[in-house]
């Protein structure tokens, strides 16, 4: 028998939870730890339909990156969405298990999630945005590029290599001119999820990257970066993350007899469901 203490071993082995930044909620939010798990559900993000969708399908146990619960709840009722999302997980027996910023952070062998976009891009990744006190572990990674890339070049890159229909590029501009569309990159830095708040650490490492992937770039973050001579391709929050479900999928297969059995064919609510073998 498989519980889900023993699931949430080997995901804290992978990203221990004290590696999650102070302001996170991570780990089991809902159900009880000494449930039975013989099928499994991991997503990107908790939605309605996600939750509708793993109780349907009677899965044992949600694991999804980022927390449903973030803020202290004072009553669950169904004159919330937050409120019935957690009623049907609880009334329907599932536990649910969110890992978000000590999976961005420590990954061991099955990776984190910026080693997990630098490996769908075929990149080696140099070292950490932001070291942590492990070796070779902490947020982002500083990749070098196959071969030097125009803006053309690296933007279908991208998009081919995570399946994207689209991705945003800022172009610097230091000293009010903008860089010439024939410039080529050969080294990039990724943080996948939301990057604004890293900008100075990138423009300040030694690595020297002028080509900053990430997501969520509004348009005072993209205007600050652009005069310190960083361009930064947009590939969206989920764009660069949804990578997340494949990835705990084959740690599991790694660690425990599961097989799979549905995955979602849209890109919009990107999921997978796994049971054990008979």
């Amino acid at each position: 028998m498989i519980s889900c203490s023993d699931i949430m071993k080997i995901l804290e082995e992978h990203s221990p939870k004290e590696y999650a930044c102070e302001w996170d909620n991570i780990g089991l939010l809902v159900g009880r730890k000494n449930k039975e798990v013989n099928r499994v559900m991991v997503a990107l993000d908790a939605t309605m339909e996600v939750v509708k969708i793993a109780c349907d399908m009677k899965c044992d146990m949600l694991i999804t990156h980022h927390p449903l619960i973030f803020s202290p709840v004072k009553k669950i009722t169904d004159e919330s969405v937050l409120g019935e999302k957690l009623l049907l997980l609880a009334e329907s027996g599932v536990s649910y298990f969110a890992m978000h910023t000590n999976y961005d952070t420590v990954g061991g062998d099955f990776v984190n999630m910026a080693q997990a976009v630098a490996n769908r891009l075929g990149l080696i990744a140099a070292k950490p945005i932001v070291q942590c006190e492990l070796p070779n572990q902490g947020m982002g990674r500083f990749c070098e590029l196959p071969k030097p890339m125009t803006r053309d070049e690296v933007c279908e890159y991208i998009k081919q290599s995570l399946d994207l229909p689209q991705v945003t590029f800022y172009a610097a501009t230091p000293g009010g001119k903008e860089i010439a569309h024939d410039k080529t990159f050969s080294k990039i830095a990724i943080m996948p999820g939301s990057g604004k708040s890293f900008i100075d650490d990138v423009v300040r490492d030694e690595y020297g990257c002028d080509l900053y992937l990430t997501g969520d770039i509004g348009y005072h973050e993209a205007d600050y970066a652009k005069e310190l001579g960083l361009s930064i391709i947009d590939a969206t929050h989920d764009g660069l993350e949804k990578v997340f479900a494949s990835n705990i999928v084959q740690l599991l297969n790694h660690k425990f007899s599961f097989v799979e059995i549905d995955k979602s064919k849209t890109k919009a609510i990107p999921y997978w469901v796994i049971m054990q073998k008979p």
